[in-house]
């Protein structure tokens, strides 16, 4: 199991973050030795698809400069232009080749991890200029399993190449008694089966050295549980600092509410634990609406601040708690409380004329129709 720096077991699997961090650093699986692989064999591939060009190439650049007409030996222009001219051949017959070489070395990095360009991976970092980090970095376990591979690579190759060797020595001995353009298009052939079998070699490399790198990888990437703990606060908020966030989110809501009591036609009470200030708007034609609403030390406030701008308070236990459990801020009231709301505001209005003396004193109000899903208990 790995460890951290502070000594700490490294037991978690990384997050979706640590994922992404550590992608945008460059710090992804890469093998060296599947990317020496892709290239090897895609040479010795493109060698073989194209040995009968590059030796048909050759011959013919070696038929124009070993045969020179007398005039182009005493003209030292002709020799700048002839060249030109043979470059011109060789480059026609290595073209495909090269490009062959190109998509491997691009393919052979990308196919472990993806592709992948960043700007911070090429950042000069000025700690590595630290001898003891370079020391440690020497010493450490990748660096023994970068000199296992190393050694491991040099003896498969010896083995592969004196297996080869082996096997092809009669036809490097029949090369010397062939004819000369028989001889180079076989020894064309002879190179790159050697060169791809010895390529082959490096594919058991290969196979240790990807599993190996992901593993690395990952190990890296592990999280010890402060580290899990810091980042899920980092990400979600620290519980302190949410609970101030929610607790000037509530002020600010209460101090809008409060401002709006003094708006209310009525404010409807429990009488003590509860408090309901109702407005409706005639003009708008929809209905009664929930301006303020609170409980204990908030539905106090709330009676202060009615009494004190001259807002009707009435006490209707069952229909306060019906109000405040079911309708929330700046939400008109269900359908269920239109009539029992309907007829606690033609009382307000009759009450009022009454006290304008415009009219007789209204009876009080019992009994309001309250459907039996809305009411509340408590």
């Amino acid at each position: 199991m790995a460890e951290s720096e502070s000594g700490a077991d490294k037991s978690e699997q990384p997050t979706e973050k640590r994922l992404r961090e550590s992608r945008e650093k460059g710090q992804i699986a890469r093998s060296r030795e599947l990317g020496t692989l892709a290239i090897l064999l895609a040479g010795c591939g493109g060698l073989l698809a194209s040995g009968g060009s590059l030796a048909e190439a050759l011959l013919e650049i070696m038929r124009a400069n070993f045969s020179l007409p007398r005039e182009v030996l005493y003209n030292e222009g002709s020799m700048a232009l002839w060249l030109l001219a043979s470059g011109k051949i060789a480059l026609d017959a290595l073209v495909p080749l090269f490009i062959t070489l190109l998509i491997a070395a691009i393919a052979g990095p990308v196919a472990l991890g993806g592709w992948l360009f960043s700007a911070e991976a090429l950042q000069p970092k000025f700690s590595r200029l630290n001898p003891l980090a370079g020391l440690k970095r020497m010493f450490s376990v990748k660096a023994l399993v970068e000199l296992l591979k190393a050694l491991a690579k040099f003896l498969v190759v010896l083995a592969v190449a004196l297996a080869v060797l082996a096997s092809d020595r009669d036809d490097l001995l029949a090369i010397a008694h062939q004819p000369l353009e028989l001889a180079i298009l076989h020894s064309v052939q002879v190179a790159g089966w050697s060169a791809l079998w010895v390529s082959c070699g490096i594919i058991l490399i290969a196979a240790v050295d990807v599993p190996f790198q992901l593993w690395d990888n990952k190990q890296k990437l592990m999280m010890t549980k402060q580290e899990v703990r810091d980042e899920y606060k980092d990400s979600e908020g620290k519980p302190e600092v949410k609970g101030r966030i929610r607790q000037l989110q509530r002020e600010m809501a209460e101090r809008r509410m409060m401002q709006a009591v003094p708006q209310a036609d009525v404010v409807i009470t429990n009488p003590t634990h509860f408090a309901v200030a109702l407005k409706y708007d005639p003009e708008k034609g929809g209905a009664p609406v929930l301006l303020a609403k609170g409980g204990d030390f908030l539905a106090l406030k709330i009676r202060e601040i009615a009494q004190e701008h001259k807002v009707m308070v009435l006490e209707s236990p069952a229909l306060a708690r019906a109000v405040y459990h079911s309708t929330e801020l700046d939400q008109e009231i269900p359908a269920g409380l239109y009539l029992a709301v309907a007829q606690v505001l033609a009382y307000v209005y009759q009450l009022r004329q009454f006290q304008a003396g415009k009219g007789k004193r209204p009876a009080p109000l019992s009994d309001l129709p309250i459907p039996p899903d809305l009411r509340r208990d408590e």
